[in-house]
């Protein structure tokens, strides 16, 4: 399997997980906020601190993101691009984010793909305080309560970078049972899934939100992502009891390499490995 070499030493824990409670909501984002304000107080409304969400048309302005690059110092495996501001309104096709907390104050990891205002497809990494809603827009959200995402030094990688973490819970109402994972570098995605639901007895799950990377990508239509780093977005994800009676992660994906290649489609088993990291929540169906 292709396999990248991180800066820093392998921790035997190549799943963080917490166990957690949630609960899946729609809400708004408010026009004129920054897109961090705005999907804070979506969560807030609902009596949470943080959780996951996903998103199909909406529309930033002012809108700033980074891509996928190389790394220029080899302090990292892959870095960031330089930050592109597009004129006019940007308008994405789709988004997946995870809403946590960095140096104690709110904060999201968010991938998407777009339309610029000129017509330019693009994609790649949103940044929190400079993309500002320009309309109101729904987006479907799944709340945490019991975990959090928080961004934390990880020396494997090099980067800070969120991983879930214990939190007090609260009275807000919950109606599932959850898990808040982050997969580790250079282990398959959907074997990583599929042994996870196996040890802790899960029979069924659906994935909620998912911002990570993946060493390329190759997808069960044929289409095959070369360029190593990317900027993945889970669009719709399922594990469940497979033909074989096993346990089969189904992963539907959007990402951009750091060529500007898009791609979409379902992953195949076995033959994707995470880059610097894979956040995401597992709805507990059976």
């Amino acid at each position: 399997m292709r396999n990248i070499k991180q800066p820093g030493a392998p921790v035997t824990e190549r799943i963080q997980w917490v166990e957690a409670r949630g609960r899946a909501f729609t809400f708004t984002l408010e026009a004129g906020l920054p897109l961090l304000e705005a999907a804070r107080r979506g969560f807030a409304g609902e009596g949470f601190a943080g959780g996951v969400l996903n998103f199909g048309s909406g529309a930033f302005g002012p809108f700033a993101y980074v891509m996928p690059a190389l790394s220029k110092t080899g302090e990292n495996a892959a870095f960031y691009s330089d930050t592109y501001r597009p004129a006019g309104v940007t308008r994405t096709r789709l988004g997946s984010m995870t809403l946590g907390m960095r140096d104690g104050a709110p904060f999201f990891h968010c991938h998407g793909l777009w339309s610029e205002a000129d017509g330019k497809a693009g994609g790649g990494h949103m940044m929190p305080d400079e993309t500002i809603v320009a309309e109101p827009f729904e987006v479907e959200a799944f709340g945490l309560d019991g975990a959090m995402f928080t961004a934390e030094p990880d020396p494997e990688t090099n980067f800070k970078l969120f991983g879930p973490v214990a939190a007090a819970s609260t009275s807000v109402r919950t109606t599932s049972r959850a898990f808040a994972l982050r997969l580790r570098p250079n282990q398959d995605f959907a074997g990583c899934l599929e042994g996870f639901c196996r040890a802790h007895g899960i029979a069924r799950a659906k994935i909620r939100g998912g911002v990570g990377s993946t060493i390329g990508a190759r997808f069960t239509h044929g289409g095959v992502t070369e360029p190593f780093a990317t900027e993945l977005a889970i669009t719709a994800g399922t594990i469940a009891a497979g033909s074989s009676g096993g346990l089969e992660a189904a992963l539907d994906v959007a990402l951009i390499d750091y060529t500007g290649g898009i791609a979409e489609g379902r992953l195949i088993r076995g033959d994707n490995p995470v880059l610097m990291t894979m956040e995401l929540v597992l709805e507990v169906l059976g």
